[in-house]
């Protein structure tokens, strides 16, 4: 009979047998995206229904991707609650908790700084709204607009878990849809969380029953999240199917300024304040890279949430207290893409499509916005809000925000991208700078499965 010895080394020898993209997370994505790219271009290439509507394999492609951000979307409002109550009751262990909150909404200012700064640059450069062939025909107001108001508004709860409502009629039939707005849930479980502190011995069986809830929720997460290759290749064969290079046509010169922009700051950036903080580049692109890849397909801060948090904690070495508090923060606060380079450029496009000169002024308006203006609009999030509060700050029409609608999936591609690593990257410099970064963790070698070690936790 073999000892458990050999036992085990035959089964590990077995297990390295198969290929890497059969065993690690990050391969897997990427497969996904490759499968996906070619369903796409398969489904765009077959005849429509004959009823006129898409074929078989779009409608199927669109259900499985939805469905899974749905899936990802669903897990957000337990993980976010369990997770920030769990999060101030362990502050306690954690010195300077109210300097770490200072830390992290002040390099989530200074990253967004410089990415407005990047954007106009580019936009200048490029003169996107001077080399346009849409016309003022293809207009269309915005449904939803920014508010400085949104903000302050967007911290008072609707209900216990923010939850909003909204019931459409269409050909005589109501259906009514819930979202949630994360902004609100974080305030009432940092009140929650606050309180039971506050309360003591008496609220130790609370934290102790959040605590085992976080668990149960972290482990379907791991579910959900292993469906991740699945997801992604259903929502890249959509994207390429439903909108493959056509859409770009004449607003080509706008997303290729907004893809440059991102680059720069995802590729120069990025990096740049890394090695100034003396960290590895590699180690961390290697670990934020499963919700880089994630957020791009799914076009989801939220929907990616999990999995950032996650990555944050167990590749990038920062501590759960912590990084359960700031990620989540960052998911609603925190987007270079979203609210600095994108509405930078758009609006400069805007300003040139219409033929009105920005001045010196103008400019350093677009730069306040962007640094607190995804906080103001927090209550609402999007790059199209954030655009027509630029906008509107500039007294520019906001109808100029239709014209941009076609390139508007293709470009939350790379921004959302984006925005999901700058809210990795702010909680590691923080970590970093703090003293409470685990560094043997961040260096440490990736296995490309973030969530590898939660069997060997829960069986501790």
């Amino acid at each position: 009979m073999p000892s458990p010895a050999l036992s085990t080394r035959a089964e590990t020898t077995s297990r390295r047998r198969l290929p890497q993209w059969a065993t690690s997370f990050g391969p897997q994505i990427v497969t996904g995206l490759v499968v996906g790219v070619v369903l796409g271009l398969v489904a765009r290439a077959m005849p429509v229904a004959a009823d006129g509507n898409e074929n078989w394999l779009v409608g199927t492609v669109h259900t499985i991707g939805s469905s899974y951000v749905k899936l990802l979307t669903v897990a957000v409002i337990p993980l976010v609650f369990t997770a920030i109550v769990s999060s101030i009751a362990n502050l306690r262990e954690v010195a300077n908790a109210a300097r770490l909150a200072v830390q992290t909404l002040l390099w989530f200012a200074i990253t967004a700084f410089i990415a407005v700064i990047i954007g106009i640059v580019v936009g200048s450069i490029t003169q996107p709204g001077a080399r346009t062939g849409v016309s003022a025909a293809t207009e269309k107001a915005p449904g939803t607009t920014g508010s400085w108001w949104a903000f302050v508004t967007g911290l008072v709860p609707s209900n216990f878990l923010g939850l909003n409502a909204k019931t459409t009629v269409a050909e005589g039939a109501a259906s009514t849809s819930l979202s949630f707005n994360v902004l609100q849930l974080l305030v009432v479980a940092a009140a929650i969380g606050i309180a039971a502190l506050k309360v003591g011995a008496k609220a130790e069986p609370f934290l102790q029953f959040n605590a085992s809830l976080l668990a149960i929720v972290q482990k379907v997460l791991w579910w959900i999240i292993r469906l991740a290759p699945i997801g992604t290749a259903a929502l890249i064969a959509n994207a390429v199917a439903t909108y493959g290079w056509d859409a770009i046509g004449s607003l080509g010169w706008f997303t290729a300024a907004v893809y440059v922009g991102l680059a720069i700051v995802f590729f120069a950036v990025y990096p740049v304040l890394i090695r100034a903080h003396g960290l590895s580049v590699r180690a961390f692109y290697s670990g934020v890279w499963p919700a880089t890849q994630l957020g791009f397909v799914s076009r989801s801060s939220i929907g990616t949430l999990p999995l950032t948090e996650r990555v944050t904690e167990r590749n990038l070495g920062v501590p759960r207290e912590y990084a359960s508090f700031a990620v989540p923060l960052g998911s609603t606060t925190k987007m270079d893409g979203c609210a600095a380079i994108y509405p930078a450029i758009a609006a400069i496009f805007v300003a040139e499509f219409y033929g009105v000169p920005l001045s010196f002024t103008d400019y350093l308006l677009i730069i306040v916005v962007s640094v607190i203006g995804s906080a103001a609009t927090a209550g609402t999030t999007g790059a199209t809000v954030m655009l027509t509060l630029t906008l509107s700050t500039l007294g520019l029409p906001l109808a100029g925000v239709g014209l941009l609608l076609a390139v508007e999936p293709i470009v939350d591609m790379g921004r959302t991208a984006v925005n999901v690593t700058g809210q990795a990257l702010v909680p590691t410099i923080v970590a970093k700078r703090e003293g409470i970064l685990d560094e043997a963790r961040y260096n440490a070698e990736r296995t490309g499965d973030p969530f590898e070690d939660d069997d060997t936790v829960a069986a501790a």
